[in-house]
């Protein structure tokens, strides 16, 4: 016997069969749509903020500055200039030793990480605080306190090694510590960023692993060497190069804490403050540009490096 029920689709036309495909399809369409609108803000600030500043630099690398504005191209001038600066040579030196001792700071947040993840630890949530409290400081704060602990005439520092029958330097005006002592707040301010990212990671690793360790008979520094560590290569590896790269970019500390008067500036001059002094102080925006370029390539030849090291150190998975 036949069916009663008929197919309501049967007579109708093709496009109209077809509707509900289209409306099966829709869905991802409104979606596409969404992620435009909600990107495009993002977009927009990434294209103004970031990329036609970047061009408008490249720009002006090639140009020679007036003292009251203007600009006329001037080809690669400003770069045969950049090669025979001496102040280029000693700003990358300095920025290398600030970068270098930087990364120092990783060790020790891998283990503010791993003490800080221990279950059943009293007062942690203060410690993470405590630790975490330097990044959200204003940088200005920062350098005034650490200016203050290092002045050598009534500094904290200088008082508890005199205590101890030291007597301290002049840490921010003597060039051979100032870039130290700049290294050692950037260390300072840099644990707290870097323990949050290790902390997620060391969280994330399983549970199960370390109790196998445990029955193994690992203790808790074998298992932190030959586990935790290995384990937290791709958090260690993206610190590194963020790390790297704000190293790079230090100029809060030096303007700060060191100033243009002190005898001290050229063994704590960066690159960035290079750029600061031609670009703002002397008002040669084509040389300061062909600064931030210079800035740029070794940034980005510092982390194509890294990328490319990273195969042989960091495991995934």
């Amino acid at each position: 016997m036949a069916s009663n029920k008929a197919d309501p689709l049967a007579d109708a036309p093709t496009s109209e069969r077809a509707t509900p495909l289209r409306r099966r399809r829709s869905p991802t369409r409104d979606s596409l749509w969404w992620a435009v609108l909600m990107l495009f803000p993002a977009g927009v600030g990434l294209l103004v903020f970031e990329i036609w500043p970047t061009i408008q630099t490249f720009y002006f690398s090639f140009t020679t500055w007036g003292a009251f504005g203007g600009h006329t191209w001037s080809g690669l001038t400003n770069y045969k200039a950049l090669v025979k600066d001496p102040d280029i040579g000693h700003a990358i030196a300095n920025t290398g030793i600030i970068t270098g001792i930087t990364l120092l700071g990783i060790p020790l947040a891998i283990i503010v990480a791993a003490l800080l993840s221990q279950p059943g630890m009293k007062g942690i949530s203060v410690y993470r605080t405590l630790y975490f409290l330097p990044v959200v400081t204003l940088p200005a704060a920062v350098a005034l306190t650490w200016k203050f602990l290092f002045n050598g005439d009534f500094g904290l520092i200088n008082w508890v090694l005199a205590k101890v029958g030291i007597s301290g330097p002049h840490w921010l005006s003597d060039p051979a510590t100032a870039i130290f002592a700049l290294s050692i707040v950037a260390v300072w301010g840099s644990i707290g960023y870097n323990m949050v990212i290790l902390l997620s990671g060391v969280q994330g690793i399983p549970v199960d692993y370390y109790e196998a360790a445990n029955l193994d008979g690992a203790g808790k520094i074998a298992q932190f060497r030959y586990m935790t560590v290995p384990l937290l290569t791709p958090s260690i590896f993206f610190i590194t190069v963020i790390t790297v790269i704000n190293a790079l970019q230090t100029f809060d500390l030096v303007y700060l804490m060191v100033g243009p008067n002190n005898p001290a500036l050229q063994r704590t001059e960066t690159i960035v403050y290079l750029f600061y002094e031609r670009g703002f102080i002397e008002h040669d925006g084509g040389y300061a540009a062909a600064i931030g370029i210079l800035l740029l390539l070794l940034t980005l030849l510092l982390t194509a490096i890294q990328f490319k090291l990273q195969r042989s150190w960091v495991h995934y998975g």
